[in-house]
């Protein structure tokens, strides 16, 4: 982990934020033609600004100019090793700033700055590298196509692309996004969550300081209406990539379809299973995998192991381990560096999974200590994705009622399986239906792995790895005829 400040440290930075209050529109913030909102402090429910929000009128502006900079070429036909020396540039920028973005982060997402700092941080500057670096190293490809004719593949950035990020993972997702689109020579159009919407507009400055032409990189504050669903319908808007909330995501699709049939990619929602079988070994260690599965981002990660299915034999000394592990979980105050858990991002998500609490069991504010609760599958605590820090005991007697149980779900996001025994790991990771299964272990993969859901947890492409930069780019076949015009008949 990154050598974290104290808490008093974080505080000085926090009291001396200057925090970014209107859209970053064609390199420069400008006012919004939308209303004013108020961005809150999820844990101490104190407004930290006033942003002036994004409209109709914005969106349109925002598009006209991330298309006039798509045609004028600057950025979409630069040198590719231009592309990449810009993003590792902001990369530096990012870098010289990590304490003030991580705690910009936190106090806007009630996440814990351990998390920030150690984590969300770190992920998101390696993950625009990442993606910078396969800029100059991408080949595209010939064809077979006989003695008479040469037929090229040639990769081409899809466009204007409209990023809508998710509240739980602001900078990470924000980075998910542009990295892999502006490394392709995309424009991008950021609209962050209503709650979040800080670093996204700091990251967009840091960018234009770096390189990044006025117009490829720009984004817009505000809700729903005002500005997703215009991004998500307009003629101009090439691609909607989007990480949220399946209903949510639903919607892009019937946009896409009502207007220019633009390229939608969707990352859902999750109701992801850790599968501990009789013969797992090790129990310590999958029991600190479990906890950290359930529990990390206070449970709101759409990749959440939120279903423990576990084998009758090993249930309970598993149980008691995962018991004294959370002991070590403390929660409160998120600037705090030792507290593993922050708050719930805002009172309405707070109700919600209040909801799903036992009777007796009582939040202290904001704040939501871990809970775990045995119960039969079909449970709505075994079904619903809750987005919060309990996790559901399913009991099973056997491996192949362990799959089915786990398989048993609308989502089909991630997946765990815990077993000392290869070919069970190898039938069970083919068997479950997820865009990613690990086995004896928790986690997404890392930057080179796809990920994305099966079922209604994604569709249309995958963030991370080769194919999330391939999904920021259109195919063109180029056909080129190289018989000599000699053989054939004379005109004339």
């Amino acid at each position: 982990m990154t050598d974290l400040l104290t808490r008093a440290e974080y505080a000085a930075i926090a009291a001396d934020l200057d925090l970014p209050r209107t859209p970053f529109i064609d390199g420069k913030f400008r006012a919004g033609s939308g209303p004013a909102m108020d961005t809150l402090n999820p844990a101490t429910g104190e407004r930290l600004a006033t942003i002036a929000t994004a409209g109709p009128e914005d969106v349109d502006l925002a598009v006209l100019k991330a298309r006039e900079a798509f045609d004028q070429g600057h950025w979409s036909r630069a040198d590719p090793g231009h592309r990449k020396e810009v993003l590792i540039k902001l990369v530096k920028y990012m870098t010289r700033r990590r304490h003030e973005l991580a705690v910009m982060e936190s106090l806007d997402s009630g996440k814990p700055i351990r998390d920030c700092e150690g984590i969300d941080l770190p992920e998101a500057m390696a993950c625009l590298k990442w993606h910078a670096e396969t800029a100059d190293k991408i080949y595209d490809q010939t064809a077979p196509a006989g003695d008479d004719a040469m037929a090229l593949v040639v990769r081409e950035p899809i466009g204007v692309v409209a990023a809508v990020l998710p509240w739980n993972f602001p900078l990470l997702m924000l980075a998910w996004k542009i990295g892999p689109a502006l490394a392709a020579g995309c424009s991008v159009i950021v609209k962050p969550a209503e709650q979040t919407s800080m670093t996204a507009l700091r990251i967009a400055e840091l960018a234009h300081m770096a390189g990044v032409p006025r117009g490829v990189l720009q984004v817009l504050p505000g809700d729903g209406p005002s500005v997703g669903e215009p991004l998500g319908r307009h003629m101009h808007v090439d691609m909607v990539t989007f990480t949220g909330s399946t209903e949510t995501g639903k919607r892009f699709l019937t946009y896409a379809g009502e207007s220019n049939l633009k390229k939608v990619t969707l990352e859902c929602g999750g109701k992801n299973p850790a599968v501990v079988l009789e013969d797992a070994e090790n129990l310590d260690h999958v029991a600190e995998h479990v906890v950290n599965a359930a529990f990390w981002n206070m449970g709101e990660n759409c990749s959440a192991a939120s279903r423990l299915i576990v084998h009758k034999a090993v249930k309970a000394p598993l149980m008691e381990r995962i018991e004294a592990r959370l002991r070590d979980w403390k929660t409160g105050d998120p600037l705090d560096p030792a507290n593993h858990l922050g708050a719930l991002i805002d009172a309405a998500h707070c109700k919600k999974v209040v909801g799903y609490l036992a009777k007796g069991d009582k939040p202290d504010g904001p704040f939501i200590t871990p809970k775990v609760y045995e119960v039969d599958k079909d449970d709505p605590k075994a079904t619903d994705e809750i987005f919060g820090p309990i996790l559901s005991v399913i009991t099973v007697a056997s491996t192949d009622e362990a799959i089915a149980v786990a398989n048993d779900t609308s989502y089909g996001l991630t997946a765990s399986v815990f077993t000392s025994h290869a070919r069970t790991a190898l039938r069970a990771a083919r068997d479950i239906r997820a865009g990613t299964v690990t086995v004896n272990c928790y986690g997404e993969g890392n930057l080179a792995t796809p990920f994305g859901g099966y079922k209604q947890s994604g569709f249309g492409g995958r963030d991370n790895g080769m194919h999330a930069h391939d999904q920021y780019t259109e195919l063109k076949t180029i056909w080129i005829d190289l018989s000599d015009p000699k053989d054939g008949d004379n005109v004339g």
